[in-house]
């Protein structure tokens, strides 16, 4: 679990505390006392909590180095999910609501989680990356845990694009010996969603030791395999979710891998053709035409 006075945002306000107005004060000892409380406030509800204004708030929020309520919101979140233990996302996930209404809300959240991602990623960045996966060197995709299920589609999907591509568990320490033995121009891709397998964060300190690129995609600025990446995009999801929240994620990965696709010319149709004709030669997929010898009508 993580340590309170480790994490950014504490830190910033703990920083802050003696600097801060009484009515400042106020505040961030509710929010480090309270942050399972204050992530789901609005202004006007933390002010009413604290018995403050809403502008003294904002004078707060502006204070330990946050532009908009929105910014410092979404880094409370960060440290409240990582904090959370499966019983706790239990209790805040209102499980005894009708079975509609969880509908309703999970398709909401999800499409919260989109707009941010479409409002908040770096295209520059993305960039970087599809320039990194597009390097005629090998490609190790790696998660743990939930993270696996991304990584696997991801690297699923690179091969339908590219050669040279390996999926990997973080669990399996094998993993630790095709990362030592690989060429040292490799490029490694670590997947990591909360609550960060500690796996995935010894992995991350091997790639940067052995002076490989690594590329780490997650869910939030906080991720702690950030430290030893050469590139990373964070998906950041805008609820906490009871057990995750694949849609960022899954949707950024299907942009890098149509990306790298976009600029593969020729040697797209000569990859595919090859693999397509393995499929056929050994009977990998249903085909229609097999269906009792024709084609039906």
């Amino acid at each position: 679990m993580t340590t309170p006075d480790l994490h950014p945002l504490i830190e910033k306000i703990s920083a802050s505390i003696e600097a801060l107005t009484p009515k400042g004060r106020i505040l961030g000892e509710f929010i480090i006392s309270q942050p399972r409380k204050a992530v789901f406030m609005t202004t006007k509800e933390l002010a009413e909590a604290c018995e403050v204004s809403e502008a003294t708030v904002v004078r707060f929020v502006a204070g330990i180095g946050y532009d908009r309520y929105s910014d410092f919101q979404q880094a409370l979140r960060d440290f409240v999910d990582t904090e959370l233990t499966l019983l706790d996302r239990l209790d805040i996930a209102d499980m005894q609501a009708p079975g509609a209404v969880r509908f309703r809300r999970t398709v909401a959240e999800e499409i919260d989680n989109l707009q941010q991602l479409y409002n908040a990623l770096d295209v520059d960045a993305m960039e970087a990356v599809v320039d990194v996966l597009d390097r005629r060197v090998p490609v190790h995709v790696i998660g743990s845990r939930l993270s696996f299920t991304l990584a696997y589609y991801m690297g699923w999907a690179l091969t339908k694009v590219r050669d040279n591509i390996r999926i990997m568990k973080g669990s399996d320490r094998t993993t630790i010996d095709w990362l030592t033995i690989a060429p040292a121009d490799s490029v490694v891709v670590i997947v990591a969603t909360s609550r960060y397998p500690n796996e995935l964060i010894r992995l991350g300190k091997l790639v940067k030791r052995l002076g490989q690129t690594l590329v780490v995609i997650t869910d939030s600025a906080t991720c702690p395999v950030l430290q030893f990446a050469d590139h990373h995009l964070i998906a950041a999801a805008k609820h906490i979710p009871y057990l995750g929240s694949p849609t960022p994620m899954s949707c950024l990965i299907n942009y890098l891998v149509h990306e790298l696709a976009s600029r593969q010319g020729e040697a797209l149709k000569v990859h595919q053709a090859r693999l397509e004709q393995s499929y056929w030669e050994n009977d990998v997929l249903f085909n229609m035409k097999d269906l009792e010898g024709r084609t039906p009508e």
